[in-house]
């Protein structure tokens, strides 16, 4: 099943091109939640990829995963659990694959989610 218009002519890059972009992380004011945007090439074939929430200790707070998604420009949010203070720093990682490969390497950010005022 395609999900792009006919007329959409918009070059489409080979598994083995296939990336994230870009990656922003955005804490809602309530600070227990996360905004997140992530770009990915445009794709012959969807891939998959994992998000996952790393604190400044690198455990793991939450992730997420996405199965073959139908659009180049996903945007979601992360729920911060087992924080009572979320104030500190973190890192987003993103990993894109296929499950009969590429795997390219995982495009990661970090970001500070500040005291309560």
């Amino acid at each position: 099943m395609t999900f792009f218009l006919p007329d959409d002519i918009t070059p489409r890059t080979p598994p083995a091109e296939t990336r994230v972009l870009s990656l922003r992380a955005q804490p809602y004011p309530d600070r227990d939640r996360l905004r997140v945007e992530m770009d990915v090439s445009p794709f012959e074939t969807p891939p998959h990829i994992e998000v996952t929430l790393l604190d400044s200790s690198g455990n793991e707070l939450t992730a997420v995963s996405f199965i073959e998604p139908m659009t180049w420009k996903i945007e979601f949010t992360l729920h911060l659990r087992g924080k009572t203070d979320p104030t500190g720093h973190y890192r987003l990682e993103a990993r894109l694959y296929y499950p009969e490969g590429p795997a390219p390497e995982p495009l990661s950010i970090e970001f500070e989610i500040p005291p309560a005022e």
